[in-house]
């Protein structure tokens, strides 16, 4: 029997298990990336491990979330970042040097490696070949100091691709229509590899955007082969020699496959408030728009940009439109520029932001009280925007360009009863490249001291497992809750090295007084216990989405299902991330109601059925614990950094 690409490379870096789905594996990782809202707490706790130098191939400290520095605490942190990157044989990637997906894929991506992000989005990666997974900053300090990176072996899912997409469709329209077929849950444990004749007729670009948005079905990752159109995209950035073919075998296994028409494809879109809400860009024409937005790590390439600029050429913004463009890194800038794309959009009247990730997550251009804002980004939670009322439409290129000019949203196949036809733009041949915002680490670092702002602290200890969790049930979410929702984004992240202050702001998304009630019921020495409904924590790998709960004593969270990062940041911060064995028992349990896990200690180690006690209603259900025994290891000591030691002494 064959292989497939995900068996081929995940077995080139086996070091624990064997290649089985649904088993844990431990692999070798070649490459890791950080960027600068999840690093300091990934090289604070890298700091904490005592490790001498880093020991991957490659390691890249990106600065690309916190860029608006509106106070001291974001320029301290880069100022951290890059004294460590300098002590540790870390290359730092400067603010203005771009996004780190858009920046890895161009300089350092490399078919056939692995490569471990602090960010949800690294599957960009997959995008040439690579097995590039999002995970907790702790999995990733781990992985630097040398250590394996632990995952269920995937169920590998193959997408066999044909046809050519039509003129005004775009790839951003080919995830959104995976996100319609496979939704934003039930994906765990999966990975999707794309194949078939149609992969050919998509650029590495087109097709980064499709891995990179498969974070939001919940895959552990999303691969495409590395083939000649690998090959070319490396060629112009000077990389050939960084090129391996990488496919599968034609009669490789796959645990289902389902095929897909590129030419059947129209313009989609995703409504408030998930990625996964799709309707065509028809059903929703004529609709005001107030905002449009264009960039961050999915559709912010120079392909994207130019095909924009070639829509807008010698046309103006509707005057009810704002109009951001946020290149994906300087490199992007510098192409379009020297190709006139930049006088293009500039003319159209784009207000041209940092290469950063700025609107995405809501630390820039948020929009007005209930606007309408169609943005080319990934995500477009409940108050990412920074503006909780705003309604963000996930868009193509295409269809924001049409909707720049109408003013409304638009199927941007109608520009063709304008006069404007749909531009063709072909990768260059070679890109002009400018690696001077890297910085690299020096051979000797004896002299370098690492440089601490007042708003950085260490990370908080964790306490072992007691023998009994006594709580109450500081609250009790829906499904689909987002690490959006329990911990915001936006101008709160400046505070992330300080984990104190930044828990003040755990789900006040979702209650506002949240952190007071949160506060009082872990003064009094009890556990704050949350419940939640299905996926509980989708979205962003911040694992201060569980390194503030557990700050705040938060011993477990019980759940009808879990998505898989946030799932390993609970185990990493020893958190036991419990799941109803009867999912009717959520409806049993208000906010408020006393808990009691009884021996919970004494049952993890023996691997027993495990009770749950609501003293307060005086009733009992049983939960479940999907936990492999080094994670038990890890929960009853009270987290991984506690787990280290205890192997050390």
């Amino acid at each position: 029997m064959g292989k497939n690409i995900v068996q081929k490379i995940l077995e080139k870096h086996l070091v624990e298990g064997v290649y089985e789905p649904g088993k844990e594996i431990a692999i070798r990782i070649d490459q890791t990336l950080t960027q600068d809202a999840t690093g300091t707490m990934a090289y604070l706790q890298f700091e904490a491990m005592g490790a001498p130098r880093v020991k991957t191939e490659l390691s890249v400290s990106y600065v690309d979330h916190n860029t608006v520095q509106v106070g001291f605490e974001n320029a301290d942190d880069h100022k951290y970042l890059q004294s460590v990157a300098a002590k540790y044989g870390i290359i730092y990637s400067r603010a203005g040097n771009g996004i780190c997906h858009q920046v890895h894929l161009e300089r350092f991506g490399i078919p056939s490696k692995t490569l471990l992000g602090s960010d949800s989005h690294t599957p960009t990666g997959g995008g040439i070949g690579m097995i590039a997974i999002g995970a907790g900053g702790l999995d990733v300090a781990v992985a630097m100091a040398g250590g394996p990176f632990y995952l269920t072996c995937p169920k590998v899912i193959k997408v066999n691709l044909k046809g050519k997409l039509k003129p005004w469709v775009a790839a951003k329209d080919v995830v959104l229509k995976m996100l319609e077929i496979f939704t934003t849950k039930g994906n765990v444990g999966c990975v999707f590899e794309y194949g078939g004749e149609g992969v050919k007729t998509l650029s590495v670009p087109e097709r980064a955007t499709i891995t990179n948005m498969g974070a939001e079905c919940g895959v552990t990752t999303s691969v495409f082969p590395s083939d000649e159109i690998t090959r070319a995209f490396l060629r112009a950035q000077g990389r050939e020699k960084d090129w391996i073919e990488m496919i599968a075998d034609p009669d490789a296994n796959y645990e289902k496959e389902i095929d897909f028409d590129l030419s059947e494809i129209v313009p989609l879109t995703a409504y408030p408030h998930s990625p996964g809400n799709i309707k065509t860009v028809k059903e929703l024409e004529g609709m005001d728009v107030d905002q449009v937005c264009l960039g961050s790590c999915t559709n912010s390439s120079y392909k994207d940009l130019m095909t924009v600029a070639h829509i807008l050429k010698g046309k103006k913004a509707h005057p009810n439109v704002s109009f951001v463009i946020a290149p994906g890194s300087k490199q992007v800038l510098e192409n379009i520029a020297r190709d006139s794309g930049l006088t293009d959009l500039i003319s159209a009247g784009a207000r041209i932001a940092e290469s950063a990730c700025g609107f995405c997550i809501g630390n820039s251009q948020s929009p007005k009280t209930e606007a309408v804002s169609l943005r080319t980004s990934n995500r477009n939670f409940l108050g990412r925007s920074g503006t909780k009322s705003a309604n963000v439409y996930l868009v193509s290129p295409e269809t924001a360009a049409a909707s720049v000019i109408t003013g409304k949203m638009t199927d941007p196949s109608d520009l063709e009863s304008k006069g404007i036809q749909y531009p063709n733009i072909q990768m260059p041949d070679n890109f002009y490249i400018d690696d001077s915002m890297f910085v690299y680490p020096p051979e000797h670092p004896e002299h370098i001291k690492i440089y601490r702002g007042p708003n950085i602290g260490d990370p908080p200890a964790s306490l072992p497992m007691p023998d009994t969790i006594t709580g109450e049930v500081t609250i009790k979410v829906e499904d689909q809750i987002t690490t959006d929702h329990i911990i915001p984004a936006g101008s709160k992240m400046k505070y992330r090295s300080n984990v104190p202050k930044y828990s003040e702001f755990l789900f006040e998304v979702v209650d506002p007084n949240f952190y007071e009630r949160a506060k009082k019921i872990r003064d009094s020495g009890k556990s704050n216990l949350f419940i939640a409904g299905l996926s509980y924590g989708q979205g962003s790998s911040r694992e201060h989405a569980a390194l503030c709960p557990m700050y705040m004593g938060t011993k477990a969270v019980i759940a009808k299902s879990f998505e898989r990062i946030h799932t390993a940041n609970l185990i990493n911060f020893g958190i036991i991330p419990l799941t109803f064995k009867n999912d009717n028992d959520y409806n049993k349990i208000d906010q408020g109601d006393d808990i009691e896990i009884p021996h919970i200690k004494d049952i993890i180690e023996k691997g027993e059925t495990l009770k749950v006690k609501n003293t307060s209603k005086n009733t009992e259900f049983e939960v479940e614990y999907n936990l492999s025994d080094r994670h038990r290891e890890i929960i009853l000591a009270g987290g991984t950094l506690a787990f280290m030691k205890n192997k050390a002494k």
